[in-house]
């Protein structure tokens, strides 16, 4: 499920957000992200999954713009929010400029989870989806580690 697609506006607030440290577009995605799920009615998880940055790539950004978009999701919706449950253990090289094949090899063996895990329904987080690469991988780390429903949120899907 996705608020946007990541297209005219939408590209130029995702990156703002994700590249130029502004908390303030991070915290507005996060809260069109809250409304589109509580007007669809989805069925709430037990507990919100940001996709992890590696430790490096964090310390470049100085955040994580899933962890931040989950906090305010997690706030509206009064759901938890459990960035510690899984883990990026592979600094791969950014998914952006890489073809759908390329980002699924980027992506092999990238996540851990934490075991035993205590949910059996999440919410995977991430600010934009492209081919899917990266919630595929993080689902399959997921589901190897107990949880039984994954439903993917995003900002935003490519076209």
């Amino acid at each position: 499920m996705t608020a946007f697609r990541y297209e005219a506006e939408v590209t130029s607030l995702v990156g703002g957000a994700k590249f130029e440290g502004r908390l303030n577009l991070v915290r507005l995605l996060g809260q069109c992200l809250a409304v589109e799920v509580g007007a669809r009615g989805l069925s709430m998880p037990h507990a919100l999954v940001p996709v992890p940055l590696h430790p490096r790539r964090l310390r470049e950004r100085g955040y994580n713009q899933a962890l931040e978009i989950a906090r305010v999701v997690g706030r509206e919706l009064a759901l938890e929010v459990d960035p510690d449950c899984c883990a990026r253990i592979a600094s791969t090289p950014p998914q952006a400029g890489l073809d759908e094949r390329a980002r699924r090899r980027n992506l092999r063996r990238a996540f851990s989870a934490r075991a035993p895990f205590g949910w059996s329904h999440v919410a995977i987080i991430d600010d934009v989806v492209t081919t899917a690469s990266t919630v595929v991988e993080l689902s399959r780390v997921l589901r190897r580690a107990g949880a039984e429903r994954i439903d993917v949120w995003a900002v935003a899907r490519t076209p």
